[in-house]
């Protein structure tokens, strides 16, 4: 029971550390922002956030390690299948997720400075797509194929939340999810099918 409540609240300071982090990444430049700033923000003694992370880039790198993390767990909780409504639920959480993100938005939308960060998620899409694969019963050129479908649709997703996260994420998320939808089913779908 100790352990448990000693997790939640290690969690809950990573969290609170990873939300001052996201509040801090909207009033100021990312390279500006210091671990008193942080702590600050987060509302801990310093010692809480050297319990975590050594330096920021240290806690950087631990928020890119959770947001790939959390895209992993929702693209293994989606299993394709021609239902454009369920593919908008799929598409409207990954929306929501990366508009209540701004270190991610960030990395969408500026992608010179986010090379180690995409290098890590296209290793983790790879990874993915490599493993859907290798599962699959299909002949060897049918799951090359898949994998060049998945890795379309990957993609073209990838490029759609880039120029809407350049364009402030004015457009609707419905209408993105929707979009995304729309091209998963009626696109890739067809090809991995």
């Amino acid at each position: 029971m100790t352990t448990k409540i000693r997790d939640e609240r290690y969690q809950t300071a990573e969290e609170a550390i990873f939300d001052a982090f996201f509040l801090l990444i909207r009033e100021k430049p990312m390279d500006k922002i210091s671990v008193s700033d942080v702590i600050k923000k987060a509302g801990v003694v310093r010692s809480t956030f050297y319990n975590h992370f050594e330096n920021i880039p240290d806690m950087i790198a631990g928020l890119e390690n959770k947001i790939l993390n959390d895209i992993s767990e929702m693209m293994n909780d989606f299993h394709a299948k021609n239902d454009t409504e369920f593919c908008i639920r799929f598409f409207s959480s990954l929306c929501n997720y990366t508009k209540d993100n701004p270190y991610l938005i960030e990395m969408l939308s500026s992608p010179a400075q986010s090379n180690s960060f995409f290098e890590k998620m296209l290793t983790m899409l790879h990874n993915y797509v490599t493993g859907l694969t290798a599962v699959s019963h299909k002949s060897e050129e049918e799951k090359e194929q898949l994998s060049y479908g998945i890795a379309c649709a990957i993609g073209a997703t990838i490029g759609i939340l880039h120029k809407w996260t350049r364009d402030q994420c004015r457009v609707p998320t419905e209408t993105i999810a929707r979009l995304l939808a729309g091209n998963f089913v009626n696109g890739v779908l067809p090809m991995i099918s």
